[in-house]
């Protein structure tokens, strides 16, 4: 059974930092991308950064280019992602998503929880 567990969100400083974390289970870890999506209030949801398991390639968007790093620990299966000077409208619910190669040649794509991120003074 695959599961993504997220954890790390909670309520910062504008300014302040945190870390989330998606451990992944179920599947081979190797074989996949994680993506970081958020959706905050009122907006669709959208990713913001990626990681490719394999090589350890990453992507981010623009809105937090430079502030955001996302990484790995393949010992774990869990996946990282370091928030730097965090800002409002940072504020959103972030998910963990996972896409997964299949034995066909496709990919399958699978869900974590959310895990909440404020940042409020």
């Amino acid at each position: 059974q695959v599961q993504l567990v997220e954890s790390g969100g909670g309520l910062v400083q504008p300014g302040g930092s945190l870390r989330l974390s998606c451990k992944a289970s179920g599947f081979t870890f190797n074989r996949s991308r994680i993506n970081w999506y958020r959706q905050a209030p009122t907006k669709e949801r959208h990713v913001v950064a990626d990681i490719t398991i394999r090589d350890g390639i990453s992507h981010y968007d623009d809105s937090v280019k430079g502030r955001f790093t996302a990484t790995k620990d393949n010992a774990k299966n869990t996946v990282y992602l370091k928030m730097n000077n965090l800002i409002p409208d940072d504020t959103a619910v972030y998910y963990c998503n996972a896409d997964v190669e299949t034995r066909e040649g496709g990919f399958r794509d699978y869900w974590g929880q959310g895990t909440q991120v404020t940042v409020s003074s």
